[in-house]
């Protein structure tokens, strides 16, 4: 992801900046922690700058992109970087597009946060007045007439770029008025849907074979019986003995039936005999 945020001074550039770095890993080149830098390491590059700063100048572009060249050869710069006050010029931007083809690097976006100047220096003066309030320092470069001639500096030099980009279908516009929360989930969205971020890997397939669904059984299914779970439980040798004392039981349930049938064929026999003695013994007496 290779991208630049473009708006004026307050309008959350810094913010939305470090927000995207915490979020994808990549670096925020800012072109005078650089300039800084190749002073320290004292490259050819840092060494020019040097001299030029110590007389209070002001350092060429061409400085400044041979510094930035040497800054995204550096391993930490392959996955991508947002620029910080760079380019603030068309002739910048120029030199940046030259230096980028050169690499075979490609910007993704230029990200324009826009906002109403008069509702930032509304912004700057309540905050300015509430920190006076509580008895607090306000910076000198934190007031409001401060603001308004970085403003007319920006509209001169760095609004330019949003034709020049524009015309490049490169620029992408943001409302910066809106929340913290509602700007960055809009920047994340564009950078989505121009392809600059690539799909998470989060939810990785697993190797294994999935198992196999298992079927829904009735309930008589899922419970055995109580004597299938004492067979169970004894093993196979008290599953063998089962069908014999099932035999057995329906062998003496037998008998006693035959007996009770008997038992009840021997008394309506008896039965009988007495009523026809009883018979015989009336028709005597009549006679």
């Amino acid at each position: 992801m290779r991208i630049i945020l473009l708006g004026p001074p307050g309008s959350g550039k810094g913010t939305q900046a470090q927000r995207l770095i915490h979020r994808y890993g990549i670096l925020q080149l800012s072109t005078g922690e650089m300039l800084r830098a190749a002073v320290a390491a004292q490259t050819p590059v840092g060494l020019k700058a040097k001299d030029i700063m110590a007389g209070g100048g002001l350092v060429p572009d061409e400085i400044v992109i041979g510094i930035i060249s040497d800054r995204l050869d550096q391993p930490d710069a392959a996955r991508g970087f947002i620029l910080d006050g760079f380019p603030r010029t068309v002739p910048q931007a120029e030199a940046l597009d030259d230096l980028l083809r050169k690499k075979r690097l490609k910007l993704d976006a230029v990200i324009e946060l826009r906002v109403n100047e008069s509702a930032l220096l509304q912004r700057v003066e309540t905050r300015v007045a509430e920190m006076r309030a509580r008895g607090e320092e306000v910076r000198v470069d934190d007031t409001a007439e401060v603001l308004v001639k970085r403003l007319a500096s920006y509209r001169a030099l760095t609004e330019p770029l949003i034709h020049y980009y524009s015309e490049r279908r490169k620029l992408l516009t943001v409302d910066g008025m809106m929340t913290i929360e509602h700007v960055t989930h809009e920047i994340d969205r564009i950078l989505h849907a121009i392809g600059a971020v690539e799909p998470k890997n989060d939810r990785q397939v697993s190797k294994k074979p999935a198992r196999p669904a298992a079927k829904r059984t009735s309930k008589s299914a899922k419970k055995p019986s109580g004597g299938a779970r004492k067979a169970v439980k004894a093993g196979p040798k008290a599953a063998r003995k089962a069908p014999k004392k099932a035999g057995a039981k329906k062998a003496v349930k037998k008998p006693a039936a035959r007996a009770v049938s008997g038992a009840r064929k021997r008394a309506v026999m008896g039965a009988r005999k007495a009523a026809r003695k009883v018979a015989k013994k009336a028709g005597k007496r009549r006679a």
